[in-house]
């Protein structure tokens, strides 16, 4: 299993984080979407821009403070966890992800790929907090 952890800061109050990055109807800012499908209340699909789907199903909310979810596609299994920290002018953020590649061949590149995934969503999000 590969473990990468981001953490980062944000001139804007918790609320506006916790907006962009919860909404599954605003997904436009992030630059690796094409689409997201929503299933139910729990459950969504999101689609890259090549149109390869990833499902996720949320397992646990706290609003403005704690989201979760798995997450599964043909390459790997994993689970997510966003903590959002409001503190005096800003928005603090930690999103650990766990994988675990499901393709031997994978295995390796697993860590690195989280890293450079999570680094492009940090930067969306700054660009779309603008």
């Amino acid at each position: 299993m590969a473990v990468s952890e981001i953490k980062a800061a944000f001139s804007a109050n918790v609320q506006e984080v916790w907006g962009i990055v919860t909404s599954l109807e605003n997904y436009q800012w992030r630059s690796d979407l094409s689409r997201i499908e929503v299933l139910n209340d729990k459950q969504f699909v999101e689609y890259t821009k090549a149109g390869y789907p990833t499902n996720f199903t949320v397992t646990f909310v706290e609003p403005y403070k704690r989201w979760e979810f798995d997450m599964e596609n043909d390459n790997m299994k994993g689970h997510w966890t966003g903590i959002f920290r409001s503190a005096v002018g800003r928005t603090e953020i930690e999103f650990t992800e766990e994988v675990t590649a499901k393709k031997v061949i994978m295995k390796p590149f697993v860590k690195a790929y989280l890293k450079k995934q999570q680094a492009q969503y940090v930067e969306d999000l700054k660009k779309a907090l603008l």
